[in-house]
């Protein structure tokens, strides 16, 4: 489906590893890029910078978009950054998992540029992308609707399947379901959900696993 000014989705898959708790594992991530043929923004930076700018595909890149910090989904952030010039947003209520790989305050840790707030809107080749903040999986999980392609970006909060993990630290199972509930199946059951992990869903499909 195509948006305001050919506005699109484009998808890759890459693989690497999760780290946390103390465990690791390997992972399959989505790559998400939205835009139209001139610029494009990025949603999460998993494990390879040259795979991500292989979807970019020379365009311009106005924004990375974290859905959450957990390592998976940040981990070449700063330096997509470096290749790109375009701010890192992420929720501040994520500042905990961020700094578990990319340090905090200390001198030469890395940080993110820009806050994300629920209801914040980015706009991108005239589609306008609008922030849920939808804590449970993290603290700080956002979720990003796009009207105009009729499409939800759910990071890790939501799956084929149901809400995502909240086995490990920084997660709530109850809360990530209320965050589902009020923010997510408000939207309409024809809404594509592209997640962060595995095939795509839809918001009806999922009302029952909630």
């Amino acid at each position: 489906m195509a948006g305001p000014r050919g506005v699109r989705v484009d998808h890759a898959v890459v693989s690497g590893t999760f780290t946390l708790d103390g465990e690791t594992f390997d992972v399959d991530n989505n790559v998400w890029v939205v835009g139209d043929d001139e610029q494009c923004i990025v949603i999460d930076a998993p494990h390879d910078v040259g795979a991500i700018l292989e979807v970019v595909a020379g365009r311009a890149v106005k924004a990375i978009v974290c859905t959450h910090a957990h390592d998976d989904h940040v981990r070449v952030a700063p330096a997509l950054r470096v290749a790109t010039g375009a701010p890192i947003l992420l929720h501040p209520d994520d500042r905990p998992l961020w700094e578990l790989t990319h340090g905090g305050d200390e001198e030469g840790a890395e940080l993110w540029d820009v806050d994300l707030s629920d209801g914040q809107t980015l706009t991108i080749g005239g589609a306008a992308v609008t922030v849920l903040h939808t804590p449970g999986h993290a603290p700080g999980a956002v979720c990003l609707y796009v009207h105009d392609l009729g499409c939800v970006f759910t990071g890790d909060t939501l799956f084929e399947g149901g809400p995502g993990a909240t086995g490990r630290s920084y997660s709530d199972a109850d809360l990530i379901k209320d965050s589902i509930r009020r923010r997510l199946l408000e939207l309409p059951d024809e809404t594509v959900v592209h997640t962060g992990h595995g095939p795509d869903t839809t918001i009806g499909a999922e009302r029952a696993n909630v």
